[in-house]
């Protein structure tokens, strides 16, 4: 009686290796799924920070006397390549800083369907758009 007992226990575990093998397969996509998920939105939203940070970096370096928006456009793109971004378009507002000038506005736009991996299939046409607005040093008031 006691060997037939152990034959039906490697029975069992034998039948149930197939069904573990099954349920892995099923949920080894799914897992995967979440953990590339994970990275792509950690990424998109150290973009977005980095993005912030450029915009503002940009302009406090305009606002200083004698500054120009070349010189802060290089700043904003130095930062935004430390991540890698591509095809990101900084526009500084005015575009000519002069001495009557009160007010810089940086606006940093990053397409998201060239800097993601997932992304592109979910988000083709959007745009992680942040903007800064500082005042100037030459600023009268």
């Amino acid at each position: 009686m006691r060997i037939l007992s152990k034959k039906r226990r490697r029975s069992k575990s034998r039948s149930r290796a197939g069904a573990a093998a099954v349920e892995f397969a099923i949920i080894v996509p799914v897992f995967f799924l979440f953990i590339l998920a994970a990275f792509e939105f950690g990424r998109l939203n150290i973009i977005r920070h980095t993005a912030d940070n450029a915009a503002y970096e940009a302009a406090r370096h305009a606002m200083v006397p004698g500054a120009t928006s070349a010189e802060a456009i290089a700043k904003a793109n130095s930062i935004l390549n430390i991540v890698g971004t591509q095809s990101a378009t900084i526009t500084i507002n005015p575009s000519t800083l002069g001495p009557d000038v009160n007010e810089i506005t940086v606006t940093v736009e990053i397409p998201m369907n060239q800097n993601g991996l997932i992304a592109p299939y979910f988000s083709a046409n959007k745009t992680i758009r942040v903007q800064s607005r500082l005042r100037t040093e030459r600023s009268q008031d």
